[in-house]
């Protein structure tokens, strides 16, 4: 069906569902989001979401990955838990067969998506990790009462120049009887005068002996698993995960694109954040991640070439930096009058291509380090100051994370130098896991913002 792009609820979705053939879907895992609020995701009937089948089909990707760990397990794959790097460790894991990886700190969004109603986060407050930490204590509570996903027969953590509040939660459990492989990722620090130093994917520098430790740390970690597989990980297949995962990216990378700059906006801004996570572990299954952002860049290219899309042209134009803890808020965004037009969502560096013409584990490395959380919050800023200035930003938004250390005072070093840099407004948010009772005042702060840009092209005109 030729349906006009729309934003609609989860009620309108069900009877979209009945007459638009998705009852008939190839894919196994396609049904009515409905089911998964009989699941305990409750927060669904409160989002309003893309009416295409693309978007159907990543909605149902995302929340059933729990599923599909079950699944791997019962057909006799090891499951590995890959913390806190954000992209690295997932592509070593999927060069051989019978690993899957996935990552618990997805958790984080839980208590989000199931409304509190999991008690995750009281139980985080049993072990010590009270709200004065990230929501990713959440994983905390979920590896206690075993609900959310299948423990996984290997944890391996990134630690070093990483967010404090993790590192002590994965200690935590650690300590709660769950083994876990630590390797380190050290600060990226700028190289000194003749250092030999080598440019990242995100044009950042580092010293060339930074890339060497990290390789060294990962090569650690691929001789892990590759113990757990009984499969050799060899280079090849290493360059094969690597492309696989390039991919993925290329795909990510064309919608995000068309996302941000087609006017008018041809997806909202929930399904790009969804689609970006991806990037970062494939939601435990490489090979349908590229099918299902490959579905996702066929509707927006046809609604580009047909000039349709889910809001009225014109929308200010918002560069929004970090994650959200409660989904909802970037429905507000576009209810307010915005639309995304570029995004740093703490893992840019999972987004761009991996080397193929160096040694894969260098490759890694390199991209190890190109973590915008492994540099300083002005390298970060920097980067966010080209990207927005690329696509065209007429704002910047920064929502802060409850409790993270690695956001208690970075929200403050970025906005000052996106305000000097960046003749836009800038303002920071602080966004909980659920928001309803501040939402009045988030919405407030939103709509001064997309006010704020409307009077200034009034003034250009």
């Amino acid at each position: 069906m030729n349906t006009a792009p729309a934003k609609i609820t989860l009620a309108e979705w069900e009877v979209r569902y009945e007459h638009c053939g998705a009852n008939r879907s190839s894919v196994p895992y396609v049904g009515p989001l409905s089911r998964h609020v009989r699941d305990g995701d409750a927060r669904l009937p409160k989002l309003r979401y893309d009416n295409s089948l693309a978007a159907l089909r990543l909605w149902n990707f995302v929340l059933s990955e729990e599923d599909r760990l079950h699944e791997a397990r019962l057909a006799g794959k090891s499951i590995v838990g890959t913390m806190k790097d954000l992209g690295t460790v997932p592509v070593i894991a999927y060069a051989t067969p019978n690993l899957v990886a996935f990552y618990p700190d997805g958790a984080w969004w839980t208590p989000c998506i199931m409304e509190d109603s999991t008690g995750l986060l009281p139980v985080a407050d049993a072990l010590g990790l009270g709200e004065n930490f990230c929501p990713v204590r959440a994983m905390a509570g979920a590896f206690v009462t075993r609900a959310h996903f299948p423990i996984p027969d290997a944890l391996v953590c990134s630690v070093g120049a990483t967010c404090d509040d993790f590192s002590a939660i994965a200690q935590r459990l650690e300590g709660l009887g769950y083994p876990i492989v630590w390797w380190e990722i050290p600060h990226r620090r700028q190289p000194s005068r003749g250092e030999e130093a080598v440019t990242l994917a995100t044009s950042c520098e580092a010293p060339v002996a930074l890339v060497r430790h990290v390789s060294a740390e990962l090569q650690r970690i691929r001789e892990i698993l590759q113990e757990l597989s009984g499969f050799p990980i060899n280079d090849e297949s290493l360059t094969r995960s690597i492309r696989k995962a390039n991919r993925i990216r290329t795909l990510l990378r064309n919608v995000r694109q068309r996302a941000f700059t087609a006017e008018p906006c041809p997806l909202p801004a929930l399904e790009v954040l969804l689609a970006e996570m991806l990037a970062i572990h494939f939601c435990s299954d490489q090979a349908e991640a590229e099918a299902v952002l490959s579905d996702l860049l066929r509707t927006t290219q046809a609604r580009v070439a047909r000039r349709q899309g889910v809001l009225p042209e014109g929308a200010v134009r918002v560069f929004w930096v970090n994650p959200v803890a409660d989904l909802r808020v970037m429905n507000v965004l576009e209810e307010c009058g915005g639309r995304l037009c570029g995004t740093d969502f703490l893992f840019g560096h999972a987004i761009q291509p991996i080397p193929e013409d160096i040694p894969p584990m260098e490759a890694l490395a390199r991209m190890a380090l190109a973590d915008p959380m492994v540099g300083t919050s002005e390298d970060r800023a920097l980067g966010i100051c080209a990207e927005a200035a690329r696509l065209g930003a007429e704002a910047v938004i920064i929502s802060r994370i409850p409790g993270a250390s690695h956001c208690a005072y970075e929200g403050r070093a970025i906005k000052a130098i996106v305000q000097e840099r960046l003749d836009v407004p800038v303002v920071e948010l602080e966004v909980p896991p659920l928001c309803d009772a501040l939402m009045p005042a988030l919405r407030t702060r939103i709509e001064a913002v997309v006010e704020t840009v409307r009077e200034t092209r009034k003034s250009c005109l």
